[in-house]
């Protein structure tokens, strides 16, 4: 807890008598986090309990704080909602191109000419051609081409075994996994971040929501 807010919630136990239990917990709490996003309290003493009434913030300016972070909790929710379903896109990349590539001509065009040409199917085993890729369109036209164009495929495979950037790995679609496990990394580290301001917001609503009821006193 910084100093300011110790020196806030100080300052006003000072000028009353708080009673004790449950509630003045509760309350306590309430200050601690309203004085930690800059809130400003006033109160006098009150003769009809043992709390003191508060005078500043009135129910309507608590009302008008409370929208404003709802509004602000809504649109977070609707970015870790956007965030979560990148997470759950980049974890299933593989095994959702999977299913799509036997609805793709293009992977059925390559699992005949391997059983047909026994040059073609060794070279596409040396560049672990992505064949079940054949339906993402950043992979499909290399793997077009690999399977139309004989020189293209010759170059791509001296490429992959003989390139220092393919020495500890000779798939040609290495980048794929590389891409997808930076997209998982970013999206889970977004969610953290998000999942931290959304329980800051929702303790901070649920102690407007305690300083309200206390203001209607």
């Amino acid at each position: 807890m910084s100093k300011n807010i110790i020196s806030s919630l100080h300052s006003f136990s000072s000028k009353f008598e708080l009673p004790q239990g449950k509630d003045a917990l509760q309350r306590t709490e309430a200050l601690k986090k309203y004085f930690a996003r800059g809130g400003v309290i006033s109160a006098v003493k009150n003769s009809k309990s043992s709390w003191p009434k508060l005078i500043y913030p009135s129910p309507p300016r608590i009302d008008s704080q409370l929208k404003e972070l709802e509004v602000l909790h809504s649109l977070l929710e609707k970015k870790q909602k956007e965030w979560k379903g990148k997470l759950s896109d980049a974890k299933s990349y593989h095994s959702r191109h999977q299913m799509l590539k036997f609805s793709e001509p293009l992977y059925w065009r390559h699992m005949a000419k391997s059983f047909t040409d026994k040059d073609y199917k060794e070279d596409s085993q040396k560049v672990s051609l992505p064949v079940h890729l054949s339906a993402d369109p950043r992979w499909k036209p290399m793997i077009n081409m690999f399977l139309s164009d004989t020189e293209y495929r010759k170059n791509l495979v001296e490429t992959v075994q003989t390139s220092i950037v393919y020495k500890d790995d000779k798939r040609v679609a290495k980048y794929a996994d590389v891409l997808q496990d930076l997209r998982s990394d970013i999206s889970t580290s977004k969610l953290e971040d998000l999942d931290e301001k959304l329980a800051k917001l929702k303790d901070e609503i649920e102690a407007l929501k305690t300083i309200k009821k206390w203001a209607q006193e």
